[in-house]
């Protein structure tokens, strides 16, 4: 080897070497940034298993509580104009949008049961005692048992039930017909 040819592979294996240690840095960032997506990937996934848990649970307290308790009329999750793939503080910004509606909707869930327990006790008071309770109504709809129909206390055979004080605790028949159910029959109706 010459003198003029040393400096030269003196600068090819420097340049090999910081080639080669750039090398191994990009591939040791390479895999933090595989780390980095893995990390991110499960994050989504556990995000998103939230959502749908969330979403679950307060699906089935509106349709378990349906006439009495209905979903909020906007939903807790804030749609786009167009498709989009949320990033990860939008998920939790959605989780904890869910979370907050969700625990919204079991304090009036827990409101409700208050109120049809106080009129199961006041219906129990009534059957016991109707003598107390002249004329009062109770709308079934309170005791979660339907939406239409009511008990009332009423007197027995009329006004002679009334001055003899004999009160009793009826259910009504329900449901009124529809305006358009019952058949005019008269001398203008078609057959």
């Amino acid at each position: 080897m010459t003198h003029y040819e040393q400096p030269v592979i003196d600068r090819d294996e420097q340049a090999d070497g910081q080639l080669l240690a750039r090398d191994e840095q990009l591939a040791v960032a390479g895999f933090r940034g595989e780390q980095r997506r893995a990390a991110e990937r499960a994050a989504r996934a556990s995000l998103r298993a939230q959502i749908a848990r969330l979403e679950r649970e307060h699906s089935a307290i509106v349709a378990e509580r349906f006439p009495h308790i209905r979903a909020p009329l906007g939903s807790p999750v804030a749609l786009e104009s167009a498709p989009s793939l949320l990033d990860l503080g939008e998920l939790e910004r959605t989780r904890d949008r869910l979370a907050a509606s969700l625990q919204e909707l079991r304090a009036r869930v827990e409101q409700r049961v208050e109120h049809e327990r106080r009129a199961r006790d006041q219906l129990q008071r009534m059957r016991l005692e109707p003598g107390h309770y002249k004329f009062v109504r109770l709308p079934v709809r309170d005791l979660g048992q339907g939406v239409c129909g009511y008990w009332e206390v009423r007197p027995r055979l009329g006004l002679i039930g009334m001055l003899a004080g004999w009160w009793q605790l009826k259910l009504s028949s329900g449901c009124p017909l529809a305006m358009g159910s019952r058949s005019t029959r008269g001398p203008g109706a078609q057959r």
